[in-house]
């Protein structure tokens, strides 16, 4: 059965391309044919010679079927600031309904797995009238919330799922990630009240793993629960 969702974040840097990565990575190690897309993305540097975000590049290689940059990443903005005034800056407009297009349009390709990757947080805004979240909303695809466990984390979470469901989608599940060496303060306790709060089942926890085999082992478990 085909699986499709959207990623977003609780805010910039909780580790939803490391999400995303991981998660394709794992589709791969099963042999499913998994596509991860980043459709716009702010702050480009020289790979290999040529213009190209971070994190759509990992998430290009990282995808078992095979795909041009410009599909995974259709809109490479330069400047690593906010979407819609890197975008202004360049003298470009963003549209959702363009975003829409190019996403459907990767996605003609045979597949298991799709994991459409946002910017940011959810109400990232695309334009004067658009958000991200806009985009979200005429996929129609369920949500994974990628939940960055620091101090706030409860606030941004409980926000973050009452917009999404607000938006009329299905908040698939939630994943608690700990983006640093260091675990936060009252780790546990914070990670239940989460799992008492929101609707959405917890799918599971990502730690700091320089253990290559344990961090594997943690996206393996992530797709099993999908």
């Amino acid at each position: 059965m085909r699986k499709r969702f959207f990623v977003t974040g609780t805010d910039t840097d909780a580790g939803k391309t490391y999400f995303t990565v991981g998660l394709l990575a794992a589709a791969q190690r099963v042999g499913q044919k998994a596509i991860g897309l980043k459709p716009v993305a702010a702050g480009a540097e020289l790979i290999d010679g040529v213009k190209r975000n971070d994190d759509a590049w990992r998430i290009q290689q990282a995808s078992s079927v095979s795909l041009a940059y410009e599909q995974v990443n259709p809109v490479l903005l330069e400047a690593a600031i906010a979407p819609h005034i890197a975008a202004q800056q360049e003298g470009r407009l963003v549209t959702s309904s363009r975003l829409e297009g190019f996403i459907k349009g990767a996605l003609l390709t045979s597949h298991d797995l799709a994991l459409v990757e946002g910017a940011g947080g959810w109400r990232v805004p695309l334009n004067d009238r658009e958000l991200l979240s806009d985009v979200a909303k005429s996929i129609g695809f369920p949500v994974i919330l990628v939940v960055n466990m620091k101090l706030g984390c409860i606030n941004h979470a409980l926000l973050t799922a009452e917009s999404i469901v607000r938006d009329g989608l299905s908040l698939a599940g939630w994943v608690a990630n700990t983006a640093g060496p260091d675990k936060m303060a009252c780790y546990d306790e914070n990670l239940a009240t989460l799992q008492t709060m929101l609707s959405a089942p917890l799918l599971g926890t990502l730690s700091w793993c320089e253990n290559e085999q344990m961090a594997q082992a943690e996206f393996d478990n992530l797709l099993s629960a999908l």
